[in-house]
């Protein structure tokens, strides 16, 4: 059974860093893309960014770009999305989504319904 499961959200200052984590368990870690996405209230789903398989291409949302960076630890299984000067309008549940096809390439204009596995969403509150 595939279990994906976010952590480290949490409420910061405009301009801190906080750096959700994500720890997938029940498949091959190594082979499949991953993305974050996150839901601000009233808004729909919106990728953030994501990584491929390999590891190796990234992508980012334009807006966020310059201040977020994610990365991948394979020994541990986990995602990570470090977001440094934060705004509040990156106050938002982030949610981290698996593919279930593996070796497959993702970018940021894929919408939800590209990915399978979900975790349950952490939360983000950035205040000025």
């Amino acid at each position: 059974q595939v279990q994906v499961t976010e952590s480290w959200g949490g409420s910061a200052q405009l301009g801190r860093s906080l750096t959700p984590s994500c720890t997938v368990y029940g498949l091959t870690f190594d082979n499949r893309a991953i993305a974050w996405f996150r839901q601000a209230s009233g808004k729909e789903r919106e990728g953030v960014s994501c990584i491929n398989a390999v590891g190796d291409v990234r992508f980012y949302k334009q807006s966020v770009k310059s201040r977020i960076t994610i990365s991948r630890d394979s020994a541990k299984n986990t995602l990570y999305l470090q977001m440094n000067n934060l705004l509040p309008s990156d106050t938002a549940t982030y949610y981290c989504a698996a593919k279930n096809v593996p070796y497959t390439t993702c970018n940021h204009t894929e919408g939800p319904a590209s990915y399978h596995y979900w975790g349950q969403g952490v939360q983000v509150d950035v205040s000025s």
